[in-house]
């Protein structure tokens, strides 16, 4: 569970179980919250858990497999505020997998398509679309004042990076990882370093040599949507020092300790 202490290292960019603590960053709450809308959310959310999701500001690195379905179940939950990073464009091989793409987009901005969705999807939510790749240069004033980060990347040294950003900025990172059948996840706070443990002996990438059908980020991505949104509520356990190890082959499902 996230503790007073953890809340207040986090610069105030993490909701705690009583106390949101003041952030200037934080979203506004919508004047009006569609109630209709959500519902199908009212048995598994408090009123107050919604109004919380509305406040919360989530940062997406890859708008491709993975991410496009986080953005996707993130913008139908009510998340208020939603950055998608990603300087790729759609092409025909994206077509198997990628929610965010279809056949009228070829050429286009991935993270302009993430916000033309949602436009469709949930006009309440905001995505703030960022048509470049994340690099040490751009890393910090595009992630600051952020309650979490998602990385959907497919790429290590991205990855480490992106942890590195993380850490320094106080804020959580949920990790997660594709390839054929197989998927990982973990959730990282500042200083746990999980990356260097997953990546120790050294990897290729494993999505080019196994390939990426379309129920993998489906699965995998819904299992990183769920631990945001722990980490935004503060409910229930999350990955944190373990992964999460994930056969659909043989349907096995796997926490190890890190």
């Amino acid at each position: 569970m996230i503790t007073e202490e953890f809340g207040k290292a986090l610069y105030g960019t993490i909701l705690l179980s009583k106390h949101r603590i003041h952030n200037p960053h934080i979203c506004k709450r919508p004047e009006v919250i569609d109630v209709e809308r959500y519902l199908k959310n009212k048995e598994t959310f408090s009123e107050k858990d919604q109004e919380r999701l509305a406040r919360s500001r989530v940062c997406v690195v890859g708008c491709g497999g993975l991410g496009g379905y986080v953005i996707e179940m993130l913008g139908r939950l009510g998340v208020g505020w939603i950055t998608v990073i990603d300087g790729d464009q759609f092409d025909a091989t994206n077509l198997n997998r990628q929610i965010l793409s279809h056949t009228r987009n070829a050429g286009m901005s991935k993270a302009i398509g993430a916000k033309e969705r949602m436009a469709l999807v949930n006009p309440e939510v905001h995505i703030d679309p960022v048509n470049t790749f994340l690099n040490k240069d751009n890393g910090e004033s595009l992630l600051k004042h952020h309650d979490v980060i998602v990385d959907a990347l497919d790429n290590i040294d991205a990855r480490l990076m992106l942890q590195d950003f993380a850490e320094s900025l106080g804020i959580p990172m949920v990790f997660g990882g594709i390839g054929g059948w197989f998927g990982q996840v973990s959730t990282i706070f500042p200083g746990d370093r999980t990356l260097q443990k997953v990546y120790a002996q050294g990897s290729q990438r494993v999505e080019k040599k196994l390939g990426t059908p379309s129920f993998t980020p489906a699965t995998v991505s819904s299992i990183q949507t769920s631990e945001v949104v722990k980490l935004l509520l503060n409910r229930g356990e999350i990955l944190r020092k373990k992964i999460l190890f994930v056969d659909l082959l043989e349907q096995s499902f796997l926490v190890f300790d890190l």
